[in-house]
């Protein structure tokens, strides 16, 4: 028989605009079911989850279960990188890409419980993470980091309340395609400077961003490399164009799509904020640097 362990649960009862509310409390009453001891948080704010979950995490805790989309993925990633406490996942977001590269089923609640009690009963894997210095700020994330388009878009995304799906972040991309200009960056990668006018730089630690697009068809998520993902400039019809091939991967071989590996990576562009696991970090510059095998995960 497994052994009891102490977890806390962090539910975003917000998560896929609120659709998915008994998501949380199945995943609690299955842990108590299986044995386990259960700690339930929620909050009316993703910050005072975030503060009531880091109160939590002061006492005896074997796990921390988030439930929820990336959002929660990133809100357990800051909290448990680069220490000795695992972090699991059940996806009910918007996105969910994390859980997708783990192979969490991101699509079926009760496969994803039951995927969860089975890897509760195994060793949690290490996987890296990056680390993201921002003026006086350090975060973390384990997915991806947007630094281009890709953040305009999620900017635009997040202020809609229609539709409510993945099909948002395809529209904002449309809406904002009607005013976007190349940008024009300033880079330090691996200690080498470049500059380059481009659409979008992403840094990736995972395949996918946006509920499945894959960026980086061959990233690698406990290889100890980032993977640099830069489009260059295109016109709105070429954009277009080439846009249906992200769900596929089969964008990545071509000419104006640029995928190098790196382990440390400074960005600079004037008028641009950053964003990590769709959570707005800020204003550039930021410098990344993976830090391998950072974060246990339970998956």
């Amino acid at each position: 028989m497994p052994p009891c362990l102490h977890l806390v649960v962090a539910i975003n009862a917000a998560a896929a605009f609120g659709r998915r509310r008994d998501v949380g409390p199945r995943v609690a009453q299955a842990l108590v079911a299986a044995g386990h001891q259960v700690t339930s948080l929620s909050a009316p704010s993703f910050d005072a989850l975030r503060r009531d979950v880091q109160g939590a995490l002061v006492s005896r805790v074997d796990a921390l279960v988030v439930v929820g989309g990336d959002g929660m993925v990133s809100l357990g990633t800051n909290l448990l990188a680069g220490t000795s406490r695992p972090l699991a996942i059940v996806p009910c977001g918007t996105g969910n890409d994390l859980a997708r590269g783990l192979g969490i089923p991101v699509d079926d609640t009760d496969a994803a419980i039951r995927h969860l009690l089975d890897a509760l009963t195994r060793p949690p894997r290490a996987i890296d993470t990056a680390r993201v210095r921002c003026g006086d700020t350090t975060i973390w994330f384990a997915g991806v980091l947007s630094a281009g388009l890709d953040a305009v878009v999620n900017e635009r995304a997040n202020r809609m309340r229609r539709p409510r799906g993945k099909s948002r972040y395809t529209l904002a991309m449309l809406l904002v395609l009607t005013t976007f200009r190349p940008i024009s960056y300033r880079l330090t990668v691996d200690g080498r400077p470049r500059r380059v006018r481009a659409m979008l730089i992403s840094v990736a630690n995972n395949v996918s961003i946006g509920g499945g697009m894959r960026i980086v068809p061959g990233a690698v998520i406990d290889d100890g490399l980032l993977d640099l993902f830069i489009v260059a400039p295109l016109s709105r019809a070429g954009f277009l164009r080439v846009f249906p091939k992200v769900f596929s991967g089969t964008h990545a071989t071509l000419p104006q799509v640029e995928i190098t590996r790196c382990r440390s990576i400074r960005i600079d562009a004037d008028r641009v904020a950053a964003y990590a696991d769709g959570e707005r970090v800020g204003a550039m510059p930021v410098q990344v640097d993976v830090v391998p095998k950072a974060l246990l995960v339970h998956a």
